[in-house]
């Protein structure tokens, strides 16, 4: 096993770069996870894992699967620069980012489009509920929060390693949706309908947008069908995070 020892050390270096920097995370096609139920979890998928990073005096589980992982022991000190939490539980992963095949995407058949939604708490917790509800395949348009910004992947609890997530143009994917007979429905409140009234063939796309404007309006243009989630009460407006999930479990 590789120890490390300084904080200086190149390695520490680029990966402290990997937790702190989106645009080093997008150059690299890497990211660093932290934390026993994170690590788990890209353990049952390993094939993503470059190193598994380990504090002095940490235990690992018995029944986690490392043998041909590429392991490195770290010092307390280095723990404490690659953390992202206040109290790390000294258990981290570099890993490399997940692709996609035209095969792979074939098979999709319901989708969670997002647009610009900027808070990684909310695309963690709307990921995780597309992991939960069914979905296929979520996919990120520009503007939107970095998948691999720690808040975003405490939020999706590891579901980020269940679901696939693609990172495009979310115009393009509407035709090419709509192309193969794919519902599209935008969340809206003006021109939509009840979510309720709406009846889903096991085939759908639902896309939710920004947090102050919604989805933007060339995008909106382009939908089948808008739908809102009625207010029932003196609430100005839902968590776009929860509302996405009423819409999930309702459509799927």
């Amino acid at each position: 096993m590789k120890r490390i020892e300084s904080t200086q050390n190149a390695q520490v270096k680029a990966w402290k770069k990997l937790a702190q920097l989106r645009k080093e995370r997008d150059k690299m096609g890497e990211y660093m996870i932290e934390g026993f139920h994170l690590v788990e979890e890209a353990l049952k998928n390993k094939q993503n894992i470059l190193h598994l990073i380990v504090t002095d005096g940490v235990d690992l589980p018995m029944l986690w699967d490392i043998d041909d992982i590429e392991m490195v022991e770290v010092t307390e000190p280095v723990a404490k620069e690659l953390a992202e939490t206040e109290k790390t539980q000294g258990v981290f992963a570099h890993m490399r980012q997940a692709q996609h095949t035209e095969i792979e995407m074939a098979g999709w058949k319901k989708f969670l489009l997002v647009d610009a939604v900027q808070d990684p708490g909310n695309l963690g917790t709307m990921i995780r509920t597309a992991d939960a509800a069914g979905i296929d395949a979520v996919i990120l348009g520009k503007g939107t929060a970095d998948l691999y910004n720690a808040k975003t992947l405490r939020s999706a609890q590891g579901s980020h390693f269940h679901i696939p997530i693609v990172r495009g143009e979310l115009n393009e994917w509407v035709d090419r949706l709509q192309d193969d007979n794919i519902t599209v429905y935008g969340t809206a409140l003006e021109h939509a309908v009840p979510f309720t009234e709406v009846k889903t063939n096991g085939t759908f796309a639902l896309i939710v947008g920004n947090e102050g404007s919604g989805i933007t309006p060339q995008t909106l243009a382009k939908t089948d069908q808008n739908v809102i989630v009625p207010i029932k009460g003196q609430a100005e407006s839902l968590n776009v995070a929860v509302a996405t999930g009423i819409l999930l479990y309702a459509f799927a």
